[in-house]
């Protein structure tokens, strides 16, 4: 049978506090590495596009901010059902820390879309299928942000946003299949489990390499914002004082 206690220790504060502590520095150390090597990799190593020249290198910021853009919206709504289905308290604080971080992603992938867009398509912006979609993503963002900023009290405002996050999570196959479903000015995924990348090793490794750097980043934010959400939340609880006892030194 499988031990499922790692999934309820999820449940405590305290555990999830005491872990991240030690998780923090290696994801940190990790996005140090693969963000310095991929930007320098693909904004000064890598060839030029032979149909787009240099513009094409706003790729290395592009494509690891839109895609992370998903799988944090994706993380909240698994989030949101830990919370409904299990009552896990930490679920609402991972949901209403990566919020605005998602956020942040999206309007990057859309404000570097739209730089690559006014030389590729000639226009800032279209109303072209993922680009609406990915709108509709950052207004969903807004709307859990929104959400857990109005509902004063804590519980109704958790259910409150792990149901828009569960209810919003619809629009991800959207943003990833529109491409396919519809005609649209959007070229197709750069990257895909079946299939071999179109780019050259040359400049599709620095990429994939940005990418893992990205979500490196993005586990240090949220464990960072994540812990002091814990300790404002449970300020009260025994195990908090020890703790901060013990990060000053017994003093």
């Amino acid at each position: 049978m499988m031990n499922w206690t790692w999934f309820h220790k999820l449940g405590s504060p305290k555990w999830f506090y005491q872990i991240s502590g030690r998780l923090l520095p290696w994801f940190a150390v990790a996005a140090a590495i693969f963000l310095t090597a991929g930007t320098v990799w693909g904004l000064a190593f890598a060839p030029e596009d032979y149909q787009q020249g240099n513009s094409f290198r706003i790729i290395y910021i592009h494509v690891p901010s839109a895609i992370l853009a998903q799988s944090i919206y994706i993380m909240m709504a698994i989030a949101g059902a830990v919370g409904l289905i299990w009552k896990m308290k930490i679920a609402d604080v991972a949901i209403q820390q990566a919020a605005s971080f998602g956020a942040w992603m999206t309007f990057v992938a859309l404000l570097t879309g739209a730089i690559w867009g006014k030389p590729t398509w000639g226009a800032w912006w279209v109303w072209d299928a993922r680009l609406t979609a990915m709108l509709i993503l950052l207004f969903l963002y807004f709307g859990i942000i929104a959400l857990g900023y109005a509902i004063t009290n804590r519980e109704s405002s958790a259910k409150a946003c792990a149901v828009l996050a569960i209810v919003g999570v619809v629009n991800i196959p959207i943003i990833k299949y529109s491409v396919e479903w519809w005609n649209t000015l959007h070229q197709p995924a750069t990257f895909t489990v079946t299939e071999k990348p179109a780019m050259p090793m040359e400049m599709w490794l620095p990429l994939l390499i940005m990418v893992l750097g990205f979500y490196c980043f993005f586990t240090v934010v949220l464990f960072m914002r994540m812990r002091l959400e814990i300790l404002r939340r449970e300020h009260r609880a025994s195990w908090v004082k020890e703790e901060i006892t013990r990060q000053l030194g017994g003093k």
